[in-house]
């Protein structure tokens, strides 16, 4: 008897399930979609005309920190103390100096990443909508969230392509 409960309700389980099944599966990397975007090109060069001199300085102080290094490290032995206490007390100004320069870098990249993503999620959307609408699509999932697809389900570059066009 309680096998066969237990049949008749996984067999009714499968027939409700089974209106639940999309017909049309699209499947996109949005982070990809937005990156390859002409939008997003041109905010990557804002940000590199923007953090150019600070990233230059902190190559800069990278370099000269690692000939401090270097010099404390072959010569630290014959310095005076007081050439040596120079020595670390620049190395640490400078490698307090790279640090910020760093976040303040940094900083900056994740303000400009939000900020575009903030202003790209709408026209994103509106282009994913227009592929839905072309493909007849049912569902459109996350590339990330999917094991398995076949090539033809991926509309990455077309919700790209649209982007471009959406102004």
């Amino acid at each position: 008897m309680r096998k066969l409960t237990g049949a008749l309700c996984l067999g009714a389980m499968s027939v409700l399930s089974m209106p639940a099944m999309a017909n049309e599966v699209g499947v996109v990397d949005w982070r990809q979609a937005l990156l390859n975007s002409d939008a997003a090109q041109r905010s990557m060069n804002e940000l590199k005309n923007q953090i150019g001199d600070k990233k230059q300085r902190a190559e800069s102080l990278s370099q000269e920190l690692q000939q401090l290094q270097q010099k404390l490290q072959q010569d630290g032995a014959v310095m005076s103390d007081s050439e040596r206490t120079n020595a670390q007390q620049e190395l640490r100004a400078k490698g307090s100096e790279f640090q910020q320069l760093r976040q303040q870098i940094q900083s900056m990249q994740q303000k400009k990443e939000q900020s575009f993503m903030q202003s790209a999620k709408p026209k994103l959307d509106r282009a994913i909508e227009q592929v839905v609408e072309q493909h007849d699509l049912d569902l459109v999932v996350d590339r990330d969230a999917v094991v398995y697809s076949e090539d033809g389900l991926d509309v990455t570059e077309e919700v790209t392509r649209i982007f471009n066009s959406l102004n």
